[in-house]
C-alpha cells in the first residue's frame, strides 16, 4: 500500500507536466499551422509511440528485470521534452517534442506497471491501479489549471515553460521512492514463485492465453473510436467554442472525472471482473455528441464523459492484463496489449480528425459503430470467463 501511494505521488507530479502540456497541444499546433487531420495524426502517432514501442520495452523489462532504470529514464525523457516545447518555432519541431514526450512514457510504463502489479497483489490489483490512477489524475487536474493560468497571463510559451518546476520535483521524487523500495516484486509472493531469480527464461517464452488476445481486441475496437483530446481541443479553438485560456480548464475537468472513474471502475473490477468494463462503451459513444458540439454546456458535459472513459481505459484496463497473463510474462503482456491499443488509437484518431473536417454526422456514426464492434468482440471473452468460473 505504501509503495502504491508513493508512486501515485510520483505520477501525480509527472502528470502535472505532461497532462498540462497535452491540454494545450491541439491549440498550440493550430497556431503553428496544423490542420485538424494533422493534429489528429500528430497526437495519434504520439499515443501510438507511447503504446506500440512497449512491444520492445515490455519484454526488455521481463528479460532484464531492471524496472527502476527503465522507469527513471522514461520519466527523465518526458520531463525534459515538455518544457522545450516553449522554444519550438515550427510545427515539426513541436511535433518531434510531442512524440519524444510520449516515447518517455513507452520506456517507463511497462516496468512501472509491473512493479505496481506486484505491489498490489495482496490489496487487489483493481484497487491498487485505481488508487494509483486517482493520484495520477489529480496531477492531471492541477497541470491544465496551472497551464491555463500561464496561457491567460502570457501565452503558450509560459504555459510550457512553467512545467519545468513540477518536472524537477517528479524526478527527485522517483529517485527517493527508488531508494526506499528497490525491489517491489518482493511484495508479490506468487510472482516470486513463478519467476525466481536465476530462472532459465523458459517461462518468459510461454504463449499468452487466448483470453488475453480477445481482451486486447475488445480494447482496440473501443479505442478505435476514442478521440484524442488534441482533436477535441482543436475543435474548441478553431470554432471558438471556449476562450483559449479555458480549453486547459476543460481538460482539467476531464482529469477530475477520470480520477473518480478510475476509483469506481477499479473497485467494480475487483467485484465483478471483466463485465464491469462494458461501461466504457456507452461513455465513448457519447463523446462526439458532446465534445464536438458548439454549445459550451454540451462541451463541458463532454469533458466529464471523455474523462470518465479515459479513467476506465487507463486504470482498470491495465489492471485486467495482470490477471490475464502469467506473472513471468507480465511486462511482455503489457507491451503487446498497449501496442495493440496504441495502433488502434492512432488509426482511429486520424480517421476522427479527417471526419471532423468533413462531416460531424460521419464522426458520430463511426464512433458508435466502433463501440458496437467492441461489444461483439466482448461476447467470446465473457463466455470464456464464464467457462473458467464453472471449472473453478
Amino acid at each position: 500500500m505504501g509503495f502504491v501511494l508513493a508512486f501515485g505521488v510520483v505520477s501525480m507530479l509527472a502528470d502535472v507536466v505532461y497532462e498540462g502540456a497535452r491540454a494545450i497541444t491541439g491549440p498550440y499546433l493550430a497556431t503553428l499551422g496544423a490542420t485538424a487531420v494533422m493534429v489528429g495524426f500528430i497526437t495519434g502517432i504520439g499515443e501510438a509511440v507511447a503504446l506500440v514501442l512497449r512491444l520492445g520495452t515490455g519484454p526488455l523489462a521481463d528479460r532484464t528485470r531492471r524496472y527502476w532504470p527503465l522507469t527513471i529514464a522514461g520519466y527523465a525523457l518526458t520531463i525534459v521534452a515538455v518544457p522545450l516545447l516553449a522554444l519550438a518555432n515550427s510545427l515539426w519541431q513541436a511535433a518531434a517534442l510531442v512524440i519524444t514526450e510520449r516515447f518517455g512514457k513507452a520506456v517507463r510504463t511497462p516496468a512501472r506497471d509491473t512493479m505496481l502489479s506486484h505491489a498490489g497483489s495482496e490489496m487487489g490489483r483493481g484497487k491498487a491501479f485505481a488508487i494509483h490512477e486517482a493520484l495520477d489524475q489529480s496531477g492531471a487536474l492541477v497541470g491544465p489549471l496551472l497551464v491555463g493560468l500561464a496561457v491567460g497571463v502570457s501565452g503558450y510559451q509560459l504555459g510550457f515553460g512553467i512545467l519545468a518546476i513540477p518536472g524537477a520535483l517528479a524526478l527527485a521524487s522517483v529517485l527517493l521512492v527508488r531508494r526506499a523500495v528497490p525491489a517491489p516484486e518482493h511484495y508479490d509472493h506468487h510472482a516470486a514463485r513463478a519467476h525466481p531469480r536465476g530462472a532459465d527464461g523458459q517461462k518468459t517464452r510461454a504463449p499468452l492465453p487466448a483470453r488475453f488476445w480477445w481482451y486486447s481486441a475488445f480494447t482496440a475496437a473501443s479505442m478505435f473510436g476514442f478521440s484524442t483530446f488534441g482533436v477535441i481541443s482543436y475543435h474548441l479553438e478553431v470554432q471558438k467554442v471556449l476562450p483559449s485560456a479555458l480549453i486547459p480548464v476543460s481538460y482539467a475537468v476531464s482529469m477530475g472525472a477520470a480520477a473518480l472513474a478510475a476509483l469506481g471502475s477499479g473497485l467494480l473490477y475487483d467485484r465483478v471482473g471483466l463485465r464491469g468494463l462494458l461501461i466504457v462503451l456507452p461513455l465513448t459513444a457519447a463523446v462526439p455528441f458532446l465534445s464536438f458540439a458548439i454549445e459550451p454546456g454540451l462541451v463541458w458535459a463532454g469533458a466529464v464523459v471523455w474523462g470518465a472513459a479515459l479513467g476506465f481505459h487507463e486504470s482498470t484496463l491495465r489492471a485486467a492484463v495482470a490477471d490475464l497473463v502469467p506473472a513471468a510474462r507480465r511486462g511482455t503482456g503489457y507491451g503487446i496489449f498497449t501496442a495493440i491499443y496504441g495502433l488502434a488509437w492512432l488509426a482511429g484518431s486520424t480517421i476522427i480528425g479527417a471526419l471532423y473536417a468533413e462531416s460531424r454526422m460521419g464522426l458520430i456514426i463511426f464512433t458508435v459503430a466502433t463501440q458496437v464492434l467492441a461489444l461483439a468482440v466482448f461476447i467470446p471473452l465473457a463466455r470464456s470467463a464464464g467457462t473458467q468460473t464453472q471449472r473453478k
